[in-house]
């Protein structure tokens, strides 16, 4: 147990759609009820496979992370969280249609406020947003924004395209006029091959290669010109590993000096625009056994303000309550598990509601 942590990723899940049918207009609630539509969950993220849910959590016919009282007990007492971001992810990050995805994402986010956050003083959430609409995905948004419970915007890593590209600019600037970082999290709409060789055959290889699509998106934000455009903008990459983050920081540095004439408007190395306008949840910690090959990682990283604590629930990425692993170094404690998130998150610390 580690209280007074702020856990920056946990993951309430929707049981299914007639949950969010009272938080629909008319028209949607009929629709979906007409076509039977239901199983909008990620398909990152099956509810059966091992990944999805610590075995000890899971309940006979419940969704893993459906159950506030199993939440509170297992996660926010579990682990002495003083404040914990709900990120859920359902139907309306991946939906085909624009307008369905934008009618999902809404009825998520009030079916949290209602359902979680009015329920559970610990919590705060994400809005999820249509990103296959950028300009659905900014008025969104601005309706869910009035409501400061909600702390950060939230989409998967693997969208249609680079994020770096300026049809996504309605995101970024409605996120940062509210003061809201935007948060990648692992995850794919499956438009196309997630990885750069094709679809792979199992979830493991799914899973490990997402890390592939966090680097391309930085490099994409980047290059593209993105935190020149927003330099108040704050990217925190939700579930990205971190030790695949000193190798990536090295190799976008040497890159940029060798081939820096293709992208003039970059005037300083990479690296320090990571480290200025990037945080990571340091869940999964993907190091090695050896404590000191991880406060290795975290000194070549070098930023003490990058890694948030998070646990991930219902996810099993850890040993039983092992949340942050030996190798941290001490002087980190706080800052990982606390000071971080608060400099991350500017309405964390704002008095509870």
């Amino acid at each position: 147990m580690i209280s007074g942590s702020i856990d920056c990723d946990i993951h309430p899940a929707v049981p299914g759609i007639a949950a969010l049918l009272s938080h629909m207009d008319d028209y949607w609630r009929e629709s979906f009820t007409s076509r039977g539509q239901d199983g909008f969950q990620s398909a990152s993220y099956p509810p059966s496979a091992p990944l999805a849910c610590r075995p000890d959590w899971r309940q006979e016919g419940v969704v893993p992370g459906s159950d506030l009282e199993a939440l509170r007990r297992e996660a926010l007492d579990g682990f002495g969280s003083e404040l914990a971001i709900c990120n859920p992810f359902f139907g309306g990050a991946f939906a085909l249609s624009e307008t369905m995805a934008a009618a999902l994402c809404a009825a998520t986010n009030d079916w949290i406020a209602r359902e979680w956050l009015d329920r559970e003083p610990r919590l705060r959430a994400s809005i999820l947003v249509p990103a296959q609409n950028p300009h659905l995905a900014a008025q969104e948004i601005e309706r869910v924004a009035e409501d400061h419970r909600f702390v950060q915007v939230l989409l998967p890593v693997s969208l249609d395209m680079m994020l770096g590209k300026s049809f996504y600019d309605p995101i970024f600037e409605a996120a940062v006029r509210h003061k809201l970082p935007v948060g990648l999290h692992a995850g794919s709409m499956y438009r196309f091959a997630p990885s750069s060789t094709g679809w792979p055959t199992h979830q493991l290889q799914d899973y490990a290669g997402q890390t592939q699509g966090f680097e391309s998106q930085l490099l994409s934000l980047i290059h593209h010109g993105t935190f020149l455009r927003f330099p108040e903008l704050t990217i925190v990459l939700i579930e990205s590993g971190v030790t695949w983050l000193p190798g990536f920081l090295w190799r976008a540095r040497k890159t940029w000096r060798a081939l820096r004439p293709e992208v003039p408007w970059i005037s300083e190395s990479p690296a320090e625009i990571v480290r200025r306008h990037v945080r990571l949840t340091a869940q999964p910690i993907d190091a090695p056994a050896d404590p000191a090959i991880l406060e290795q990682v975290i000194e070549q990283i070098g930023s003490d303000d990058m890694l948030l604590f998070a646990s991930d629930y219902p996810h099993w990425q850890f040993e039983g309550d092992a949340v942050l692993p030996p190798g941290i170094p001490a002087r980190l404690l706080e800052k990982i598990r606390r000071d971080n998130a608060l400099a991350t998150y500017p309405r964390l610390s704002e008095a509870r509601p």
